[in-house]
């Protein structure tokens, strides 16, 4: 079984994953979603500090580590893409001034043209 590359996977069209990654990503990147971990943070030190049973630490200690693996996930994702988005548009300007530099402008200028708008399809 080979692993693709994120950018890679289902060609042209994003499936689910990608569109839920996404989401995610612009979630956890606001004010709400930071809103969420401060609550989540002081709700495990008040647990922890007021001495709740044992059984209420240790789910305050699984709900961090999950929330921390999920976010680890969304970041790894959008890391890749974001790597793969600036290789296709460093690939496409090479091409490019390549071509220019030959002659007239052909595939490789509407390349160029396709890979400036790639940060919106990933």
């Amino acid at each position: 079984m080979e692993i693709q590359h994120p950018a890679d996977r289902g060609g042209g069209k994003r499936g689910a994953f990608e569109w839920l990654a996404e989401g995610a990503s612009r979630f956890t990147s606001s004010p709400v979603f930071f809103g969420l971990c401060l609550a989540l943070v002081a709700g495990s030190v008040a647990v922890h500090l007021c001495g709740f049973g044992l059984e209420w630490q240790v789910f305050a200690g699984s709900c961090m580590t999950s929330v921390t693996l999920l976010l680890l996930a969304l970041l790894k994702n959008s890391e890749l893409r974001a790597e793969r988005a600036i290789q296709r548009k460093l690939d496409a300007i090479a091409s490019a001034m390549l071509e220019a530099s030959e002659g007239e402008p052909g595939a490789a200028h509407k390349d160029l043209k396709a890979a400036i708008r790639l940060e919106e399809e990933t």
